[in-house]
């Protein structure tokens, strides 16, 4: 099954590959990796802000998290053409804007991660970081990168 047929069956539509924000570009492709960009926390088209242990729920962490997610796939797909191409998600860092007591990090980082395993599974088990952060870029609630491995055209 292809991965846009796997998107359709999960019922997810892809959001509109976001423009950097500053001196970067989205997808970096070296040999057979590809590196993406800290993707920060839309939900429904809209930025989500806040911290988490202060004004943004674990839920809406996830949510959060999940969103950086889907972002990751929007920009893998402009970048490589179709998602089919992807041979292995092999890690993911999650950045959550959270207060000092805040340690539920790795719980918000499964939204993108749960999200991978659904998407493409086997190939979608990754390793990765989930730490917190006293602030984010746009004040987002929650950043997510990734590396992965990509196959021939």
């Amino acid at each position: 099954m292809s991965i846009e047929a796997r998107l359709n069956e999960l019922g997810i539509t892809l959001p509109q590959a976001a423009a950097p924000v500053a001196s970067y570009v989205p997808v970096v492709i070296h040999g057979d990796l590809a590196y993406v960009s800290g993707q920060v926390s839309f939900v429904d088209g809209e930025l989500l802000k806040g911290r988490l242990g202060e004004d943004v729920s674990l839920e809406d962490g996830i949510e959060a998290a999940r969103g950086c997610g889907l972002m990751i796939l929007a920009q893998l797909k402009a970048a490589l053409g179709s998602l089919d191409r992807v041979g292995r998600v092999v890690k993911l860092g999650g950045f959550v804007n959270s207060t000092p007591d805040f340690t539920d990090q790795p719980k918000v980082v499964n939204g993108a991660s749960d999200l991978m395993l659904d998407v493409f599974g086997e190939i979608g088990k990754h390793a990765r970081a989930a730490v917190g952060a006293p602030s984010l870029p746009l004040g987002v609630a929650v950043e997510v990168d990734a590396v992965v491995a990509v196959k021939g055209e």
